[in-house]
């Protein structure tokens, strides 16, 4: 197992306040994932986990690319409870958010619909390449796309192994927000911040409602949705009486990204 004190480690874990930063350290090969880097993974989302001063996590990759998915040259990853990849089949209980550069294909597509969030540079290209060579896609490939990007979508994308760019996997869905080439993971440490400067208890719940709530009907969904909202009571009357003292008048501390278009 990798041990994630090894200074060689092919995956960083560094804090910036309440942000964790794990990335992807292999830029020599696009920060293709071979079994040393799944296992670095893996130890890296334990720590996240377990690191109570982290509120939300960012993955990235070192250099100029994001990932170019499994080392197919390596092909030494074994499957696992986790996954192919070393995470991909774990849920966590915190947000988590990518930063998206370069090249973000195959298992590297795969990590990023991991994250709750992506953020995307204007160049990255985003891609099932691994069609090409006839590697299945066993990392969530064929389950959170059609969740993301919708079924029709996610089909032309998984059996045609099409390119797909910043601007539309934008109008996909895909990605929420681009950033200029090279500010990628400065945009997404900005919106991790924003997550983590709000009453933790209820971004979880709410987050933990989204996710049990998928594929079920509605009636069903609305009580999943009550039960996690019964959980975050004490900070939401907190937050009432923060409302009831003056805070947050007039639309004070809401972001629009957008600019009001």
């Amino acid at each position: 197992m990798t041990d994630p004190s090894d200074p060689d480690v092919p995956v960083n874990y560094h804090r910036q306040g309440p942000v964790a930063v794990v990335e992807i350290d292999r830029p020599d090969v696009r920060n293709a994932v071979d079994r040393r880097t799944a296992e670095a993974l893996g130890a890296a989302w334990d720590r996240f986990a377990d690191d109570e001063n982290a509120a939300v996590g960012v993955l990235t990759g070192a250099g100029e690319d994001f990932s170019a998915g499994a080392d197919l040259e390596a092909m030494d990853l074994e499957d696992g409870e986790d996954g192919w990849l070393g995470f991909t089949r774990r849920r966590i209980d915190k947000p988590t958010v990518a930063a998206v550069e370069g090249h973000c294909v195959a298992g590297g597509l795969e990590m990023a619909l991991w994250c709750d969030i992506r953020v995307a540079a204007e160049g990255t290209t985003f891609g099932c390449f691994e069609r090409r060579f006839g590697v299945p896609l066993v990392d969530g490939g064929t389950q959170r796309p059609p969740r993301v990007v919708g079924l029709g979508r996610a089909l032309d994308m998984i059996l045609t192994g099409r390119a797909v760019n910043a601007e539309t996997a934008r109008e996909w869905g895909l990605v929420t927000r681009l950033a200029p080439d090279g500010d990628a993971l400065d945009v997404a440490v900005e919106v991790a911040e924003r997550i983590a400067s709000f009453p933790q208890e209820t971004v979880r719940t709410d987050r933990a409602a989204v996710y049990d709530g998928l594929g079920t009907d509605l009636d069903r969904g609305l009580r999943v949705e009550a039960w996690h909202g019964t959980r975050a009571m004490e900070a939401a009357r907190g937050g009432a009486a923060r409302f009831a003292a003056g805070e947050g008048r007039g639309g004070d501390g809401i972001e629009d990204p957008d600019g009001g278009e």
